[in-house]
């Protein structure tokens, strides 16, 4: 059972006997000593779709779904859908792009590390990689000299997500997304 300080984006919950997708963790650290931090949750019921906001304390335990979580990689992309083949027996699974809400940016060609989540043989969501390797394809002009500042620009990558990067970087770079918080976090 997790606590809410615990949550990550793409975790499974139940709530009221239905599996609910976690698609936004908000933190609030209160002004006043001695009160907890708040954790605002914004969950998709994985049933009807409909979003569901749920506020916690930090050491609030909840019920993880039951789930059988499954390996998989990306396969390919069907207009809206979204194809993943199960790396043990080959079967695949297709998800919406509604389904994938803010992880669409993150999956490239051949991505392995995902882990599908099954309920009743029907796929839930997905969990991507801690961070992915993504190569920058437009940004401004590296300046040399500007490692010693902290002044980032915009950068485009492939998948159509922009990040900010440090302005040492340049078009053609490879660098590391950490897929919980979308930024960057290193070359790769």
């Amino acid at each position: 059972m997790p606590k809410a300080s615990e949550l990550k984006r793409g975790m499974i919950i139940e709530i009221n006997g239905t599996p609910h997708a976690v698609k936004l963790v908000d933190s609030r650290s209160p002004s006043s000593r001695g009160a907890s931090t708040l954790y605002k949750i914004r969950y998709t019921n994985l049933k009807t779709g409909q979003k569901l906001d749920e506020s916690y304390k930090g050491d609030d335990f909840l019920k993880e779904a039951d789930c059988i979580r499954v390996k998989v990689q990306y396969s390919y992309n069907d207009g809206d859908s979204y194809v993943f083949m199960n790396s043990d027996d080959y079967s695949q699974y297709t998800l919406n792009e509604d389904e994938l809400e803010g992880q669409t940016g993150y999956i490239t060609e051949g991505l392995e590390g995902i882990t599908a989540l099954i309920m009743e043989g029907n796929i839930l969501g997905i969990e991507l990689p801690a961070s992915v390797d993504l190569e920058i394809i437009e940004t401004a002009p590296g300046i040399k000299g500007s490692s010693a500042t902290a002044r980032t620009k915009a950068a485009v990558l492939p998948t159509g997500i922009e990040v900010q990067v440090p302005e040492y970087l340049e078009t053609g770079e490879v660098i590391k997304i950490n897929t919980a918080t979308g930024k960057f976090m290193s070359r790769a």
